[in-house]
């Protein structure tokens, strides 16, 4: 499982936090450039995109993010299950990734072909060829014994996950008991600011609330549930040695200032730069621990 990782992992390239911020906006703004901003542009999202699946032999020895396709039992207001953020999100934040260090990624066929953002199932033998899984709108979410005892092997054999845009009181008791089911032993915590995954490149001295783009442009607020989404959480679930396992950004919405970034100027400029400073964090910690 973690044969793409390492082989990505030696051709990390190391840069100052300063300079890579600049890069990464001038990134996002050439993106948005290309799309053009003002025009109300907008990516598929969600059930309007079929999944795709990964082949047979998938792997090839780049990094790759795996978008987890799990069973929702309840709705959440501004979510679509499983398939919230899919497909740019995870798109966009590998090619970011490639753009801002060496590490090559998967991508499809022909020059200058997207990054391949495949669909994987706790159930599928292609989980463990993911070094690194992708879930939305948790809070929704039902894991069978089976589903959850399929996590728990994947995580405790070097997997990561990584759960983002999930809201409110309700959301986040649903997920931390589906998680619970997987690893029982195992604590949620808070991640302090002294922990490498906030400084692995970019210093992230506070993860910020951001709403999605759809609520931005109509309310200029960033929290979602009110009073009961008062702040982003930036929680983890650590191994035995300190390994990060999981990731969980609750009250936020990591995954549109990376999807959404061509779509608004002014919300790439509020959100898209300190967004993709955390999703770079986080894709390094995973290649590197």
């Amino acid at each position: 499982m973690r044969t793409a990782a390492t082989s990505a992992l030696a051709r990390i390239r190391p840069a100052v936090a300063i300079v890579a911020v600049a890069l990464c906006a001038i990134g996002a703004l050439a993106s948005a450039q290309q799309f053009g901003f003002g025009q109300r542009f907008r990516l598929p999202e969600g059930p309007a995109v079929p999944p795709r699946y990964p082949p047979k032999d998938f792997e090839d020895g780049t990094f790759m993010i795996c978008k987890w396709q799990y069973t929702s039992v309840r709705y959440e207001a501004m979510g679509v299950g499983w398939s919230t953020d899919y497909p740019y999100a995870g798109i966009n934040l590998m090619t970011r990734l490639s753009e801002l260090t060496n590490t090559p990624i998967t991508k499809g066929e022909g020059e200058g072909g997207e990054p391949n953002y495949w669909v994987v199932r706790l159930t599928d033998d292609a989980l463990f060829h993911c070094p690194m899984l992708m879930g939305s709108d948790v809070g929704t979410i039902e894991m069978s014994d089976a589903e959850a005892a399929r996590l728990r092997e994947y995580l405790v054999k070097g997997g990561f996950l990584w759960v983002d845009d999930f809201w409110g009181t309700a959301a986040w008791l649903q997920w931390a008991r589906e998680l619970h089911k997987a690893l029982p032993e195992y604590p949620i915590f808070d991640i302090p600011e002294s922990h490498p995954i906030r400084h692995i490149m970019f210093p992230v001295e506070e993860v910020e609330q951001t709403t999605n783009i759809q609520n931005w442009l109509r309310t200029h607020r960033v929290s979602e549930r009110g009073a009961d989404s008062p702040q982003a959480d930036f929680r983890g679930v650590a191994d035995e040695k300190g390994r990060l396992m999981v990731v969980m950004t609750h009250n936020t919405d990591m995954g549109d200032t990376w999807e959404r970034e061509s779509e608004s100027h002014e919300f790439f400029e509020q959100f898209s730069p300190k967004g993709y400073a955390v999703g770079i964090n986080v894709l390094l910690y995973a290649l590197t621990h």
